[in-house]
């Protein structure tokens, strides 16, 4: 598994390729993609096994942990462009590794935004998250969109985490 030196930019590793992205949490979501990078990107279902997707406290997005008997379910986004790449990197929280996985039925590894802090013991559920608060997340997301519409540019100018708390 590939994975970052302290203090890198996450996407140094990935720079100039076009590598897939397994998403496992809003970022699965068409609403979300569509305000964050202006498109909803190819994709399909995919499952990660080793991994869980748990819930984090006072958070509505989940983190990706190891889990020796855990199926993680989720899809991969393909075709994004650099840009696109910057894009969610800077959503991303800095809690989040950017690491390949191994998935189920796939030879070649793809990338994941892996949790590194805490979790809840309860998985997060994404029936529970559309229903509860989906709408109101991609406002959030458009909101933060809006206010760096001239994004991308180098991921250090990009203000804060987007916790988007409980």
């Amino acid at each position: 598994m590939d994975s970052l030196p302290p203090n890198a930019s996450r996407l140094a590793l990935h720079a100039g390729h076009r590598h897939a992205l397994f998403v496992y949490g809003t970022l699965q979501f068409p609403e979300v993609l569509e305000v964050l990078i202006g498109r909803v990107p190819p994709r399909h279902p995919a499952t990660a096994p080793g991994w869980r997707v748990a819930t984090l406290t006072d958070r509505l997005y989940p983190g990706l942990v190891p889990a020796p008997n855990g199926l993680a379910h989720g899809t991969v986004l393909s075709g994004l462009t650099a840009a696109e790449w910057e894009i969610l990197d800077a959503f991303e929280d800095p809690e989040y590794d950017l690491r390949t996985i191994q998935l189920t039925n796939s030879t070649a590894p793809v990338w994941a935004y892996i949790w590194t802090s805490a979790v809840a013991q309860e998985d997060w559920h994404p029936q529970a998250f559309i229903t509860t608060h989906l709408a109101q997340f991609a406002a959030n997301c458009l909101e933060w969109r809006q206010q760096h519409a001239t994004y991308p540019c180098p991921p250090s100018s990009v203000p804060g985490p987007r916790p988007f708390r409980r």
